[in-house]
């Protein structure tokens, strides 16, 4: 077909918004594959082993998970989330405490097996991402940060108006 002198040959370029959370949508679904795989490597059924990360990456922030707020984390009922422990504690992969002052408070922790299983199977990717990120700027990757956090709390705003 002939185009005029005044028709330009167009594509349709994808708004910079749209690439992002395309980027973002990807990257959920090779993490929700890795935390497939780790499950896999522990014999774990997948909500067991995301239980199990969310438990882990809590101990390396400093903030151990109680067993009510790891509920929250993966989104169970209190007794679900009681069965899964239960799950894990007898698999040898977590222990329940009462090391708070409050002792009616349980905290939760990995053993230390389990947390050598974990860092041999994420250290090499964190290497990786490490050096990945070694490439770009520390203020763009404060920027980044300052997005992904503002992502997360409009996602999270977002969910809790939804009806339960």
């Amino acid at each position: 077909m002939n185009r005029g002198p005044d028709e330009e040959n167009t594509v349709d370029v994808p708004d910079p918004r749209d690439r992002v959370l395309d980027g973002l949508r990807a990257y959920g679904a090779i993490s929700a594959e890795i935390g497939k795989r780790f499950a896999g490597s522990l014999d774990l059924h997948p909500t067991d082993a995301s239980a199990l990360i969310e438990i882990l990456e809590a101990e390396e922030r400093g903030t151990p998970l109680s067993p009510a707020r790891l509920s929250e984390r993966i989104g169970l009922t209190s007794g679900a989330t009681s069965s899964l422990l239960n799950r894990l504690e007898e698999g040898g992969h977590i222990e329940r405490s009462r090391v708070h002052a409050d002792r009616r408070i349980v905290t939760l922790r990995s053993t230390p097996g389990v947390q050598e299983v974990a860092d041999a199977f994420f250290d090499p990717l964190a290497v990786q991402l490490n050096t990945m990120m070694s490439a770009y700027p520390d203020d763009l990757l404060t920027q980044f940060e300052s997005f992904l956090a503002e992502l997360s709390s409009t996602t999270e705003a977002y969910v809790r108006s939804l009806p339960s």
